[in-house]
């Protein structure tokens, strides 16, 4: 009888156990928000703010001075007609695809250069990474100077190879000014995406490569069927950065070029720019850069999904 009135004491020390695990998870999951704070902080701070700020002003006339008035989605409507914003827009894409192709055709086959221990391989590694350490706006006054026709080396030296009949300006005319500012923008960045592209390449086990070329495989057919799959994911990032970055291009334009010759040198985020603080209507500024924030979304996602393998997809 003292057994059955009692039938929760055989129960009894399992509970506080039990109890314990909620607890223990609740510290762990506050633990691990704690740790990610300090990063939620700053996301929430500098870009999700900002990010809605620039929504919101996007959706009125927004004056540098004065008292903002609702507009809706009039600065958007006005976008449409922007015949400067889409010319600057096509000229950016035109950059993009041009520094693209050079500096990850330039970055892999300076990786493929020194990605394998041998001598000097540190001292080219420290080389062809130099410059990305050097400021846009520093390279860009740096080349700005060399291209000058009277004080710079590159005309000079285009004359004494035979290159050209006389002394010429460069960044007088469209073509030569937009190859030269691509050049800089290739031996400044190279070095980054090196990196990158080495870091996967050291990444492939040199028994696949070792096995084919016993199978007889070429070294041009190892690259192909080997070596590019396999760094399919760092290459895929280097894309994503270097198609991004590109797109807000600014700095070497504004200081080279400021926008010449004959305007043709405007990129999208110059235009933004232009609109936001030199003729001060911020809330089109906003309106233009959220519509090129989405651009960048799009193409990004685009990257991604043409760059991915089955095992990513799922």
């Amino acid at each position: 009888m003292s057994v059955a009135s009692h039938p929760s004491t055989s129960l009894s020390p399992g509970l506080p156990r039990a109890a314990a695990k909620p607890r223990r998870k609740r510290r762990r999951d506050l633990s691990g928000l704690l740790y990610v704070a300090p990063a939620m902080v700053l996301v929430l701070v500098f870009f999700a703010l900002p990010l809605g700020m620039t929504a919101w002003m996007s959706l009125h006339n927004w004056p540098l001075l004065g008292v903002p008035r609702w507009v809706g989605t009039a600065n958007y409507k006005a976008l449409w007609n922007d015949r400067n914003f889409w010319n600057a827009l096509g000229f950016t894409a035109r950059y993009t695809a041009a520094a693209t192709l050079g500096l990850l055709g330039v970055g892999l086959a300076l990786a493929l250069l020194v990605e394998k221990p041998r001598r000097f391989a540190g001292v080219y590694r420290t080389a062809f990474f130099l410059p990305v350490v050097i400021g846009f706006a520093s390279a860009s006054l740096l080349w700005a100077w060399l291209s000058n026709v009277d004080s710079g080396l590159f005309s000079p030296l285009m004359e004494r190879l035979g290159l050209t009949a006389g002394r010429i300006n460069i960044l007088a005319t469209f073509e030569p000014a937009f190859w030269s500012v691509t050049a800089m923008v290739i031996w400044k960045m190279a070095g980054f995406y090196m990196v990158i592209l080495m870091s996967g390449l050291q990444s492939i086990p040199a028994d696949f490569s070792e096995a084919a070329r016993i199978d007889g495989a070429s070294a041009l057919q190892r690259f192909r069927h080997i070596t590019l799959p396999l760094v399919r994911r760092p290459f895929a990032l280097a894309l994503i950065l270097c198609v991004s970055g590109s797109m807000l291009a600014f700095d070497q334009f504004y200081i080279i070029l400021a926008g010449g010759p004959q305007n043709r040198t405007v990129t999208a985020v110059y235009w933004i720019f232009s609109q936001s603080f030199v003729s001060f209507r911020l809330g089109y500024g906003a309106a233009l850069s959220m519509v090129l924030l989405a651009i960048l979304l799009i193409l990004s996602l685009i990257q991604l999904r043409l760059l991915s393998d089955r095992e990513d997809a799922r």
